[in-house]
């Protein structure tokens, strides 16, 4: 356990650390998850880190559609060193203790990146959008500078808002236990273990929420609600095939991403429950970063048609 800084005022002393609990209840089964959970992450970052290079290197996939994937996939790695070495370190060392300021690090990035996901899959849907239902303007529409800015704004947009509602969060005082039943900083649990009225922070991480996650989730439906009426009225069943097998991978993600994260922060604080918190959050911590490369390329056949350009020069660079 973690010391604890005795205040000047009252008779409660204050946190200055958490241990995070993690899979503790689970001491027989320490080794194999950490054994999995390694092999999840190194599938991950290679998984993702070839999805990037081959939309680097091939140039036929130096398209929006490929640029925004490039951007997810990257996200995709950060997101996932967010939290997974930790949970290594924890699982490896059963050192499970972790300062203020590294907890709050932790979650803000957390946050941020998450922030990010959001409202980059909304630019992907968006992108999708244009493609389909205005196929003629996609060149003009989704050029080079706009699909810059689109990118980099989803990944700076949530910067501010996030490091105020970690400041927000932070601010408040642990004077009670200092252990967190989850295997990182989630904020739902922070507020749960802070002291006195937190009603307003409750109510900040719904808006926050509503912000980042159900308006990009409604412009997302929007986007597919149109992007299904052009489908539909496609002469052809081999171009609807196509464009439907075009936004298919997309929504599959949106699905895994969107699902346990609006379980997980939309519920109130006293219904959290931590065998839940954690379930859910290995779904968008793990499966989703983990699925991500295979659903892009096992669908795709521009990836596919791309690896295989790419595995023969390797091969014949050995050969020399």
């Amino acid at each position: 356990m973690l010391p604890r800084q005795q205040r000047a005022e009252g008779n409660f002393s204050s946190v200055v650390g958490f241990v995070l609990l993690g899979f503790s209840d689970l001491p027989n089964l320490q080794g194999l998850l950490f054994g999995i959970f390694s092999l999840m992450y190194t599938f991950i970052i290679i998984g993702n880190g070839i999805i990037m290079i081959i939309t680097v290197v091939d140039s036929a996939l130096q398209t929006p559609m490929y640029f925004f994937l490039a951007n997810f996939s990257s996200l995709g790695v950060c997101y996932v060193s967010v939290t997974v070495p930790r949970i290594l370190v924890n699982l490896w060392t059963r050192n499970r203790s972790i300062s203020l300021l590294s907890c709050a690090t932790q979650m803000c990035f957390f946050l941020m990146l998450g922030s990010t996901e959001s409202f980059l899959l909304a630019v992907m849907a968006y992108d999708r959008y244009v493609a389909i239902c205005n196929p003629l303007l996609y060149p003009v529409v989704m050029n080079q500078k706009v699909c810059t800015q689109l990118a980099v704004g989803s990944w700076i947009s949530g910067i501010p808002v996030q490091i105020g509602q970690t400041f927000q969060v932070f601010s408040l005082p642990f004077c009670g236990s200092n252990q967190i039943n989850h295997f990182f900083c989630d904020i739902p649990l922070l507020i749960k273990l802070a002291c006195g009225d937190t009603k307003r922070n409750e109510i900040c991480v719904y808006l926050v929420f509503i912000l980042f996650s159900t308006i990009p989730f409604v412009l997302i439906l929007s986007s597919y609600f149109r992007i299904i009426s052009t489908i539909l009225k496609m002469p052809s069943t081999a171009s609807q095939f196509k464009a439907f097998s075009t936004c298919s991978s997309h929504l599959i993600v949106v699905v895994l991403f969107f699902g346990p994260g609006t379980i997980t922060y939309l519920r109130p604080k006293s219904n959290h429950s931590a065998g839940t918190d954690k379930m859910f959050s290995l779904f968008y911590i793990f499966v989703t970063p983990l699925f991500n490369p295979i659903i892009y390329s096992l669908r795709n056949r521009d990836v596919i048609a791309a690896l295989k350009r790419l595995l023969p020069k390797r091969t014949d660079r050995r050969s020399l």
